[in-house]
């Protein structure tokens, strides 16, 4: 591998890890904050690159616009689906919450199947960000993954300063560690969560809606994003954004070179780590003792 191939490596390992942040991080806020298994926050994530299909031929050029028209979208989506089902699910047993939301997989596989089919589609890349970065004659790296990484830091800054530095990720992580304490200073928990249920699925369909461009848009493409999801919080521990991005990072690093040098083997490289992690931490790299 010559230094310009390894440096796009490396770049598309930061961009998929990034990319993977952004739905892992609304399932850490969902799963480790409010404990609930989410089995249907695959299908967030395939909902926005849906979005992105069905937005694009709207907004043309403007992209951005399509974004936050999206990201709106998703978030009054998930309020209301927060208000209509999920808030009968924090009382319940992990069984159940699982039950119910593989119920809605189905139902919005369903629904995606009877609005827009069956086919696989795509989604052009805006004429302002189509081409390449040339770095002399060492490398060209396409501007649109420079934009989606760029777009994934500026999110990933923005989120951890809401959760870490603001009163409302006081009371996020608050009533993450004692829900009665919180409502008993007068904090509405019921709209807290509401909020950070919309938050998580407006990141999942935001994520959704960055790689609509990069990749096809297809039936299903939420349950593989799923499932290293659950890993990533796995890996970072239950309820931490950094240690979600950091495994992000690695689950990035780890998938994009195993596939390079280990073609045959890369689908078990992020279990492997996983399995090497739990070894040296069962909590997690970030997470906490029980």
């Amino acid at each position: 591998m010559d230094f310009g191939t390894f440096l796009v490596q490396c770049l598309n390992s930061v961009q998929y890890g990034l990319l993977l942040f952004l739905v892992a991080s609304g399932l850490t806020l969902i799963f480790g904050i409010m404990g609930v298994i989410n089995l249907a926050h695959g299908s967030f994530y395939m909902i926005g690159a849906y979005m992105a299909f069905a937005l694009a031929p709207l907004f043309g050029d403007q992209f951005l616009l399509m974004l936050v028209a999206g990201v709106v979208l998703a978030a009054i989506f998930g309020y209301l689906l927060e208000w209509a089902f999920f808030s009968y699910l924090y009382q319940r047993d992990h069984l159940q919450q699982v039950l119910m939301t593989y119920g809605l997989i189905l139902v919005f596989e369903e629904l995606r199947s009877i609005l827009v089919g069956n086919d696989v589609h795509g989604v052009k890349v805006p004429a302002w960000l189509d081409g390449s970065f040339a770095l002399g004659s060492v490398m060209s790296y396409p501007w649109y993954r420079l934009f989606a990484s760029a777009a994934c830091i500026v999110l990933a800054v923005a989120l951890y300063w809401v959760v870490n530095r603001t009163r409302l990720g006081m009371m996020i992580r608050a009533g993450a560690s004692n829900r009665d304490m919180v409502r008993g200073l007068g904090i509405d928990v019921k709209r807290l969560y509401r909020i950070v249920f919309a938050a998580g699925v407006a990141l999942a369909a935001l994520a959704g809606m960055i790689a609509a461009p990069m990749s096809s848009v297809y039936p299903n493409m939420g349950a593989s994003v799923l499932i290293i999801c659950f890993v990533l919080v796995v890996i970072g521990g239950i309820g931490s954004i950094t240690g979600a991005l950091v495994a992000s990072l690695l689950v990035g690093f780890v998938d994009t070179f195993g596939k390079v040098f280990f073609a045959d083997l890369s689908g078990i490289g992020i279990y492997l780590l996983m399995a090497i992690v739990l070894i040296w931490k069962p909590e997690g790299l970030m997470g906490r003792r029980p």
